[in-house]
């Protein structure tokens, strides 16, 4: 019995450390888009200047045009991306 729940709970270990991977690779590209975007030289490395700007965003994604607004930025980011490929 003890042995399965020590199977169990590797199991349970490394679905977290998993998790916690991805999550961790997803704000390493988060931030690498901040800094292309020239964001972190824009604003000195300024953080508070950067999550302000990023609310501002948020406050505009909840608005109305919202969608609009995203559909403008995707097109905008795709046309980079493929420039670069």
């Amino acid at each position: 019995m003890a042995r399965a729940e020590a199977v169990r709970a590797r199991s349970d270990n490394r679905a977290w450390a998993i998790e916690r991977r991805a999550r961790t690779r997803q704000l390493i590209e988060l931030g690498g888009l901040v800094q292309k975007a020239g964001l972190v030289d824009l604003t000195d490395d300024d953080r508070t200047a950067l999550l302000g700007a990023f609310l501002e965003l948020a406050d505009r994604l909840q608005g109305e045009g919202g969608a609009e607004l995203v559909e403008i930025w995707r097109h905008r980011g795709r046309r980079v991306f493929e420039s670069e490929a």
